[in-house]
């Protein structure tokens, strides 16, 4: 099978290591790679949108899953989907809306395969009503380092060890998945301003129970009793009564149509075009443009959930040294941890216009699935940053001593004394790999630098 050397990184695009890129067209390809991936071991990549260095694999083998992209099966009836783990997020809304289903948890970007989705067990502003991915997926089908294909079905210690495993247990192939009904493709949407951090996480505490979907915009520039403000966006879907009669919308209540995308940025751009004063002025903007309140304001479907999408390459405009996306989670009971790192954060001035706060509910079994019941923070930063290791090191140690964790799908730079502390069924991770892949078939970067 041909294979490519190239240079991969994350989309942070701060480590990029090179590897053999193979892209397989069958599973039989598949397993004749993974069989014959070499003594640097492989690890499968999906469209890329993992931050860090998790789908990277230097001198070894990346196996591009996206040739691998049928939908097999739709049980349009019960709301089921049987696809291969290539298919995109995107590709399931454009097959599955006008059928009256939608995908079960969606993040900041469609653009993700369902075999990523399920090995970073992502969650989107849903989680506090719908948890993670991996609590829909009813059965998969991994291809195993011993080259054989396994059925692993839901409530197993594989099944568990491989949402969230971050790719190290093997090649998802299939996922058998429930869908969240829907009777139109747009949402209804109230937005509110919040004036600090304290009143955001009030409001968030007293009203995301009547919301299914609930993100925070955050100022992590904004000091003193500013500090922490923010542009609270809540919905849920559309229902067809919501809709005015006449309109194409509702002539077509399931229409898919994503923003038409703009052109991307250049491939180089000026160090320090996003510069703590350009950040703070947009910011500004951002957060007096926002209504002080505002409901049922009807969106479509890509504006509400991936904005961002409407740029590709956007992750270019961090300039050549790229971006450290910074995720953690600490629980409840813990908000004064919370406090404590967006003044930090803010104190150090870091240059941060994509920030949002999400409140998560209960977890799901993954062995290193991320979230647990608590408050996350995401935030990106200029990789270049003077003083940034130092912050997110002491950072890291704040979340730790509060019983939380980092989300692994994001990371780029965590020091591995901290893993176990976070994620506290992590030697039964690696007993089991040890298990099923005694020869360490599949590794990645991430794995390398965590001793995963």
């Amino acid at each position: 099978m041909p294979a490519d050397t190239v240079s991969v990184s994350g989309w942070g695009r701060t480590a990029p290591t090179n590897a053999r890129l193979i892209r397989p067209r069958t599973y039989q390809e598949a397993a004749t790679a993974v069989r014959g991936c070499g003594a640097r071991g492989g690890i499968p990549r999906g469209l890329g949108r993992a931050y860090g260095d998790a789908a990277q694999n230097a001198g070894g083998m990346v196996l591009d899953m996206t040739g691998l992209d049928r939908v097999h099966a739709i049980d349009a009836d019960n709301g089921i989907v049987l696809c291969d783990a290539g298919v995109s997020l995107h590709r399931l809304m454009e097959v599955l809306l006008p059928l009256g289903w939608f995908v079960p948890v969606s993040p900041g970007t469609r653009y993700v395969t369902v075999g990523g989705a399920i090995g970073a067990d992502i969650h989107g502003k849903n989680h506090h009503v719908s948890g993670s991915f991996s609590r829909h997926v009813l059965s998969m089908e991994l291809l195993t380092a011993d080259g054989e294909v396994r059925a692993v079905g839901r409530d197993t210690p594989l099944f568990d060890a491989t949402t969230g495993g971050m790719g190290l247990t093997g090649v998802i192939l299939t996922a058998t998945i429930q869908l969240q009904p829907v009777t139109t493709s747009l949402m209804s949407v109230d937005t509110e301003r919040a004036r600090d951090l304290d009143d955001l996480l009030a409001r968030l505490t007293t009203g995301d129970d009547r919301y299914r979907y609930s993100v925070a915009w955050i100022d992590l520039l904004a000091r003193g009793p500013a500090m922490g403000r923010a542009v609270l966006t809540r919905g849920d879907h559309a229902p067809l009564e919501a809709l005015r009669e006449g309109t194409r919308a509702r002539r077509e209540p399931l229409a898919f149509r994503p923003a038409r995308r703009l052109p991307a940025p250049p491939s180089v751009l000026p160090e320090g075009l996003l510069s703590r004063r350009t950040v703070g002025w947009f910011n500004e903007l951002w957060y007096r443009r926002a209504p002080h309140a505002r409901t049922g304001e009807l969106q479509p479907l890509a504006r509400f959930f991936h904005p961002l999408d409407g740029v590709p390459h956007w992750n270019r405009i961090y300039g050549r040294g790229g971006f450290v996306q910074y995720q953690f989670v600490v629980g409840h009971g813990h908000e004064e941890t919370l406090r404590g790192i967006v003044r930090r954060v803010s104190e150090h001035r870091c240059p941060s216009f994509l920030a949002v706060l999400k409140r998560f509910g209960d977890a799901d079994p993954g062995w290193l699935s991320f979230p647990v019941p608590g408050w996350t923070l995401a935030l990106d930063i200029p990789a270049g940053l003077p003083g940034l290791g130092a912050l997110l090191d002491t950072l890291d140690e704040d979340v730790a001593a509060a019983g939380g964790r980092v989300y692994l799908a994001k990371d780029s730079r965590l020091r591995p004394e901290l893993l176990a502390t976070m994620y506290p069924r992590l030697d039964e991770f690696r007993a089991l790999r040890a298990e099923i892949d005694p020869r360490g078939v599949f590794v990645s970067d991430l794995a390398r630098r965590l001793g995963l």
